[in-house]
């Protein structure tokens, strides 16, 4: 049989041989990490916070949602609390409180759509609700409404702290792509300490929510938990972007502009 001829490599003007590979740029998992998010703090309108010289009474409402994310956020637990106290302890009195907060829920999503207006936090919302109620439906008792959300409490706790325990508090790779900074925080001891306190403080929301939550979870008493949750909530996250922005701007000074 004749022998195969092997093509030749292909060579390029210096004579090196031209390897058909492409090799990609490898990323760090850090940036990459990083990267998303910032881009999610900046969806959420944490950006604006984070890069404004002043923190404007609007901007922080935009960042809490405008009052449209308020009431969606606020409203479907608010109403939970209220029929809850005043129905019945049966099971036809939870599922007139769960429904009330549902509907409610359904309604701010189908509002967004109607609208044409951003749906996501919405639509997250009745996700949550919805799965909440269903869960509480199933075991026939009240507190498990709540079941989910010490559950995802307890997952940002964990995360957060692993961040802190390798020394990427994950609240200053956020803040460190907002500001364009990237990674070079983590050089600079003054800004690294800063974004360890931010991520602290951050981690400290979490833990009190599940220090004060969970006990009452556990003792199956539904309206405490139900009225802690919203005190805990959004309140609780104002205070905590306020003090994120001074920390922020304690270590991002802004700088003056220089005349033309």
């Amino acid at each position: 049989m004749p022998k195969r001829h092997r093509p030749e490599p292909m060579a390029t003007d210096d004579g090196a041989e031209r390897r058909d590979e492409t090799t990609t740029p490898e990323v760090d998992p850090a940036t990459a990490l990083g990267t998303g998010l910032a881009g999610a703090a900046d969806r959420a309108g944490l950006g604006a916070i984070a890069r404004g010289d002043e923190l404007k009474p609007g901007e922080l409402l935009g960042a809490l949602g405008g009052f449209r994310g308020l009431a969606e956020a606020i409203v479907p637990g608010l109403v939970f609390l209220v029929v809850y106290t005043l129905s019945p302890k049966t099971d036809q009195g939870l599922f007139v409180a769960l429904a009330a907060s549902v509907g409610l829920a359904v309604v701010f999503t189908v509002i967004r759509l109607v609208t044409r207006s951003q749906p996501s936090q919405a639509i997250a919302g009745l996700v949550a609700v919805g799965a909440s109620a269903a869960l509480a439906l199933w075991t026939g008792n009240g507190r498990d409404n709540f079941v989910i959300g010490l559950w995802t409490n307890v997952a940002y706790a964990v995360a957060i702290l692993i961040s802190l325990l390798v020394r990427w508090p994950v609240i200053g790779l956020a803040v460190g792509f907002l500001m364009n900074d990237g990674v070079k925080w983590r050089n600079d001891r003054r800004r690294y300490r800063a974004m360890q306190i931010l991520t602290i403080s951050w981690l400290g929301l979490f833990v009190a929510r599940l220090a004060v939550q969970a006990p009452l979870y556990f003792a199956n008493n539904v309206e405490a938990l139900a009225a802690t949750k919203l005190i805990m909530g959004v309140p609780l996250y104002a205070i905590l972007l306020v003090v994120s922005w001074l920390i922020v701007r304690a270590v991002y000074p802004s700088r003056p502009a220089t005349a033309e």
